[in-house]
């Protein structure tokens, strides 16, 4: 008899290549800007297809086996995880500073308990920043789809245990399952609405808005019957407006735009036109050629390992690779081979293997449940035919001898169930065995029953994979050798690099004179060393404590109303006072600033107050931070009255050097961002007596440059432009007035490029920030600086 035709459907296969090639695009290259989206595009699919296997399993037995639905989805997503999960961890430790080991370390038990996205949430962490990535960020949506696993065959099994047991195996459960799913769409979408508003970074990682999503390829899940009944020209044009609408919101959609609410509704409601135009008809949806195409069938078969992989690569390569035209390629490769090597080793062989498949006694036959849509007509056999018949012999099937009989796979819905692949969230990837149709459907008349098919042996699972996984070996073998190879070609030999200049000897405190000759000499041996010195305190030291080690870090948080006292430094009784105020620049400073007082002899005493974030101008810059945003104005108003109360003999300001938005959106361009700086300290600082000391120039981001498998040439960084802009209005503005700009250039790079180190101690713990101990070195600079210039 003729072969069934195929039940997967192509165009969903395609459609998560789409989705995977946006989000590893836009993570690799930030082109298509709006990529990440691809992401939405999956909750879509994963609530569709999970949905349409409960609704099968209540058809055929008016319930959900809940054991056989989390084992089926434990061996289909938790070994390539683990795998991925388990060398991150451990390349971590190798590659990391000791601090992002650690929250690597972090990350990897909330995915493994599949709560990353309300890690990342709560920690505050930016999904779109470019520093702090972590390498299992990603993970975050793998833990919104499994929560919604977890719960949504447990709020069905509730919901339709209100309904009579006969009614539940029809169309009565379908409607309940789909209004259910409508509510949870509407709640969703309401708080993806609030929370966008009022926490953006929040609203990007909760499940509460996020789950409307997966609830919307539930809905067309339970629609299905009717969906099916679709003309199918009608079918084809939604699917085709679907693919649109997807790729349009890859271009459309930045990282700006509102996100999840409401940008996220565009690809939404994309896939889902594409899911429910492909509903009814022929699976393999040939007009739908973009997405039905082998190699788009290809990339979405194994679009699952593809996600779980492009992340780390990226971020690895980040730390241990120099940027250049051969780092992409690379790249690709490492992601390729990884990816290809764990779908034919891990991912597809683990998913078909006994494990925790529940196993009959193989005397029990177990009762064959009707089709959930259409009766199977099973032809009638003479026993006597029967007995004359080979073993093996199936009804219906021609035989011939000496041939090896086919034995036809079970029909029953428990048994078709577990010969088909599970569409697992994100990018879950099918088997060799076909895919889930896309809602249970009638089984053509012709098509016999035949006795289930006992569960694989592990012995035959050996027999079946080893192939497979000899296979994935090589992949990996040879793929390593091309990329050491690759890596060979696009950036030879190491290279020894000449001694650098031997650091100055160090100066003697009192010898003011020569702090900035010597520490150039060492910065200047930093930009040249090809080996990490042995740093005090060390980098990894540096990056753990951040701020929190400066003595004057409670002076600068918004929660805490500085105090005074607290807040001065040097001889209380000194006749002469200093203020250093502005934002976390200013902090920064903080501890060279009270050094600087506590060494003068009784003459001096320095009040160091502001709030990180908050820029001392008179136009208030819009901040990520809601608590810098409620709490600027509030700050800036008590260092006025602080002032007015024991007026300054000599004020200094330090303010970031980055371009800012007026709270409204105007942009500011550097001019305006000095002048509006003068515009705010002018009115209550001593005439002639305002320093403007420029904060550092940006260095590179520790948190990814610094391994200690690597040198340190990788965390060089240039003097940026806007930096170099800030400076010259910052100086224009200084002269304009009557006042003194101080410029860190000299005492933070050498010869404009920048680097994490001078003699034994870090220069910055992030990209802008001194170290609290670099700072105290430039006690004595400053301290020339404002001599020379007759202010102190």
């Amino acid at each position: 008899m003729p072969t069934a035709p195929t039940r997967m459907r192509l165009d969903l296969q395609g459609l998560r290549a789409v989705a995977v090639l946006g989000v590893v695009a836009s993570h690799l290259t930030g082109w298509p800007s709006g990529g990440f989206a691809g992401v939405d595009v999956f909750f879509v699919i994963s609530g569709f297809l999970v949905t349409a296997i409960l609704l099968r399993d209540l058809a055929a037995s008016g319930t959900i086996d809940l054991r056989v639905f989390f084992a089926r989805r434990i061996r289909r997503l938790l070994p390539a995880a683990l795998l991925v999960l388990g060398t991150v961890v451990g390349l971590g430790f190798v590659v990391f500073h000791r601090a992002r080991a650690e929250q690597t370390l972090g990350d990897a038990l909330s995915a493994l308990g599949l709560v990353s996205n309300w890690r990342f949430g709560l920690d505050g962490r930016d999904y779109f920043s470019s520093t702090d990535v972590s390498p299992l960020q990603h993970f975050w949506s793998l833990s919104i789809e499994e929560q919604f696993s977890l719960a949504w065959p447990l709020l069905l099994l509730a919901v339709v245990a209100f309904l009579p047991a006969t009614v539940r195996r029809g169309p009565a459960a379908r409607r309940t399952a789909g209004l259910t799913a409508g509510v949870l769409v509407a709640a969703s979408a309401v708080a993806a609405v609030q929370l966008t508003a009022s926490d953006p970074t929040g609203a990007y990682f909760s499940t509460f808005a996020r789950a409307g999503e997966l609830g919307v390829g539930a809905v067309l899940a339970a629609l299905a019957p009717v969906l099916r009944r679709m003309p199918a020209p009608l079918r084809g044009i939604l699917a085709w407006a679907g693919l649109a609408i997807v790729a349009a919101s890859f271009v459309v959609i930045d990282p700006t735009s509102p996100f999840p609410a409401p940008w996220a509704a565009a690809p939404v409601a994309g896939a889902a036109l594409v899911i429910a135009g492909g509903i009814g008809g022929d699976p393999r949806h040939r007009h739908l050629f973009p997405l039905t195409n082998p190699a788009s069938v290809a990339v979405g078969n194994v679009s699952y390992s593809l996600y779980l992989w492009h992340l780390p690569v990226i971020v690895f390569a980040e730390v241990l690779l120099p940027a250049g035209p051969s780092w992409m390629p690379i790249v690709l490769l490492i992601t390729a081979v990884l990816t290809v090597a764990t779908y034919l080793g891990v991912e597809q062989p683990l998913h078909r293997s006994p494990w925790l498949v529940r196993r009959r006694p193989t005397a029990e036959v177990p009762p064959v449940a009707p089709e959930p849509v259409a009766a199977v007509v099973t032809p009638v056999v003479r026993a006597a035919a029967s007995a004359s018949r080979p073993a093996g012999w199936v009804p219906g099937q021609r035989y011939y001898p000496g041939s090896r009989p086919r034995v036809a796979e079970p029909k029953t819905p428990r048994a078709a169930e577990a010969r088909l692949a599970e569409v697992p969230p994100i990018a879950e990837v099918p088997s060799t065995a076909p895919a889930p149709p896309a809602a249970p459907g009638p089984v053509p008349r012709s098509e016999p029953a035949a006795a289930p098919q006992p569960p694989l042996t592990w012995a035959a699972w050996r027999e079946r994979f080893s192939a497979r996984m000899g296979l994935a070996a090589a992949v990996l073998t040879i793929g390593a050798g091309a990329t050491v190879l690759a890596v060979f070609v696009a950036y030879g030999a190491p290279v020894v690099q000449l001694p650098g200049l031997a650091a100055a000897p160090a100066a003697d405190p009192a010898e003011v004179a020569e702090a900035l000759p010597t520490l150039q000499a060492q910065l200047a041996a930093a930009v040249s060393a090809d080996a990490w010195p042995d740093l005090h305190p060390g980098l990894d030291e540096v990056i753990r404590e951040s701020s929190s080690d400066n003595r004057a870090h409670d002076c600068f948080t918004p929660d805490v109303v500085p105090d005074p006292a607290r807040c001065t430094f040097g001889d209380p009784s000194a006749s002469r006072h200093l203020y250093l105020v502005g934002d976390s620049s200013a902090m920064a400073y903080a501890p060279a600033i009270a050094k600087l007082a506590e060494q003068s002899g009784g003459a001096w005493r320095a009040t160091t107050v502001g709030m990180y974030g908050c820029r001392f101008t008179d136009v208030m810059i819009e901040s990520r931070d809601p608590a810098v945003n409620a709490g600027c104005e509030t700050r800036k108003a008590q260092v006025r009255a602080m002032i007015a109360a024991d007026p300054a003999d000599l004020l200094i300001v330090s303010n970031a050097f980055t371009l800012g938005t007026a709270v409204g959106g105007a942009s500011l361009d550097p001019a305006q961002l000095a002048t509006s700086t003068f515009a705010e300290v002018g009115t209550w600082a001593p005439s002639g007596r305002t320093v403007f000391l420029s904060p550092p120039p940006h260095g590179a981001d520790l948190d990814r440059c610094y391994s200690p498998v690597t040198g340190p040439s990788a965390c060089l960084a240039a003097v940026d432009d806007v930096w170099t802009q800030m400076e010259s209005a910052t100086e224009a503005e200084a002269a304009a007035t009557g006042n003194t700009a101080i410029s860190a250039l000299p005492f933070t790079c050498w010869q404009n490029v920048c680097p994490a180190f001078a003699g034994e101690t870090p220069v910055r713990y992030d990209q802008t920030h001194l170290t609290p101990a670099y700072a105290e070195r430039l006690a004595p600079i400053l301290q020339q600086e404002l001599q020379s210039r007759g202010l102190y």
